[in-house]
């Protein structure tokens, strides 16, 4: 069972209507937003700067911000800044990156499994208010603390998740992370591998499995009256996502014969007319495997089979009307400090 909900936000909507959707999700009780920093259109503390100033309860997240942009004493100066304008609810979701936007401006990803301990084990002690000495391969502090003098100097309870889709990073993330955000156009089987080898890092540095959050991203499109509709919205980025990312997908479960079609007729940075010519290669039972598409009660069933693949709470990346989806996702959901999904069960 799922006793929480989130939803992720992209840059489909303006900061304005961004807003809006956030003070929604937390009139009907949902548990978190995370907000992604996707290509270079979005800043993620800015989003969440303007969420916590105009929200009180709801929880607010980046997935993610990379480790490679923001030296760590200033992204933790930052989050030291965020936590006092929303006291216990901001959430750090940190990433390795991706090409070929890393190296247009000149980060290389060099050792990004050092490079994320040497981030997570800085920030951590810095956002406790401790005085730093690390001399890394990728940080280097020398006797730093952030400043005390406009705020008390108390330890900052700011958890730090890692957004793993390898292996090896899942399994780092088992060993030092507060939590791990699970991708999204993954099957539940993935996510049941990616389980697998959290626990791992968790055994080795003898950590229960149920001390780690496990947030899983969901792309989630839904319309009752017509669910081909809703199907065809999550296809086009299941085609994208065929192409741009065959590695996931063949975790996943998607056949080689498919992958091969799309990357036959599709470059790796398509122009969105080539992405509708080739959305009809993309069979439903393809876009159901790593969506939770069509009908809500098909949308419900799906995330179900993430929560017992050991993900902990889903959090929906909306397709289509947000606020429909927010509302049937909300169903049932009390509005006490302690919610409980009751759908989930």
């Amino acid at each position: 069972m799922a006793d929480r909900v989130g939803l992720y936000l992209h840059d489909s909507t303006s900061i304005q209507e961004s807003i809006k959707i956030v003070q929604k999700a937390e009139r009907e009780g949902l548990y978190a937003i995370w907000q992604a920093e996707p290509r270079l259109s979005r800043s993620a503390i800015v989003m969440l700067s303007s969420f916590a100033s105009t929200t009180n309860r709801i929880k607010l997240g980046t997935a993610v911000i990379n480790i490679w942009t923001r030296n760590v004493a200033t992204l933790s100066a930052s989050f030291l800044s965020l936590d006092e304008l929303a006291p216990d609810r901001i959430m750090l979701g940190l990433g390795a990156w991706y090409d070929p936007l890393a190296s247009q401006v000149g980060v290389s990803r060099n050792k990004p499994l050092l490079a994320m301990r040497e981030f997570v084990d800085t920030t951590r002690a810095l956002l406790n208010m401790e005085r730093v000495s690390f001399s890394g391969e990728h940080v280097r502090l020398y006797d730093l603390q952030l400043d005390e003098r406009t705020i008390a100097p108390i330890p900052r309870h700011v958890p730090l998740y890692i957004g793993a889709t390898g292996p090896r990073m899942m399994a780092v993330a088992g060993e030092i992370a507060d939590g791990v955000i699970l991708t999204h156009l993954v099957s539940p089987h993935y996510t049941q591998g990616a389980i697998e080898q959290l626990l791992v890092g968790a055994n080795k540095a003898g950590r229960a499995l149920d001390t780690i959050d496990r947030p899983q991203v969901i792309v989630c499109s839904i319309d009752n009256d017509k669910p081909d509709v809703a199907i065809d919205r999550a296809r086009k980025l299941v085609t994208l996502f065929l192409r741009q990312q065959p590695g996931m997908m063949r975790v996943s479960g998607v056949r080689q014969e498919l992958i091969d079609e799309i990357a036959q007729v599709l470059p790796i940075n398509p122009h969105e007319s080539q992405i509708n010519d080739a959305m009809h290669l993309v069979p439903d039972d393809v876009v159901h495997l790593v969506t939770a598409t069509g009908t809500v009660k098909q949308a419900r069933e799906k995330v179900r089979e993430y929560i017992a693949a050991g993900a902990t709470y889903p959090v929906l990346y909306p397709l289509g009307n947000v606020n429909y989806i927010i509302d049937q996702f909300a169903n049932g959901y009390s509005r006490d400090d302690d919610p409980v999904r009751e759908f989930f069960n």
